[in-house]
């Protein structure tokens, strides 16, 4: 047979809930967090999207009206060889804008 132990105090005392200390060293640091970029920078970062899109559109179509006919004035027009990439370049430019801006 084995013996419980059985501990006996003399003095009650008052128990008060437990608080972290870590908590009110956090709230007394804790700074306002800034963010980097403003609603400035989402809107040229979008008009930047948008202008890159865009330059990937005017790069699209030019099909063949003839599966037997070459047409080198649809595949290399002005269009796509210089206005698209033009545009694309535009769009990447603002992105690096609306990145650098404060």
């Amino acid at each position: 047979m084995s013996k419980k132990k059985v501990v006996v105090t003399t003095q009650k005392k008052k128990t008060s809930p437990t608080t972290s200390r870590r908590g009110q060293k956090e709230q007394k640091n804790q700074k306002k967090i800034e963010m980097v970029f403003k609603k400035d920078n989402f809107i040229w970062m979008g008009i930047g999207i948008a202008l890159i899109a865009l330059g990937m559109i005017l790069m699209l179509g030019g099909s063949m009206p003839s599966p037997d006919v070459w047409d080198d004035s649809i595949i290399y027009s002005w269009r796509r060889t210089v206005l698209a990439p033009v545009v694309i370049l535009i769009g990447l430019g603002m992105q690096v804008y609306a990145i650098f801006k404060k």
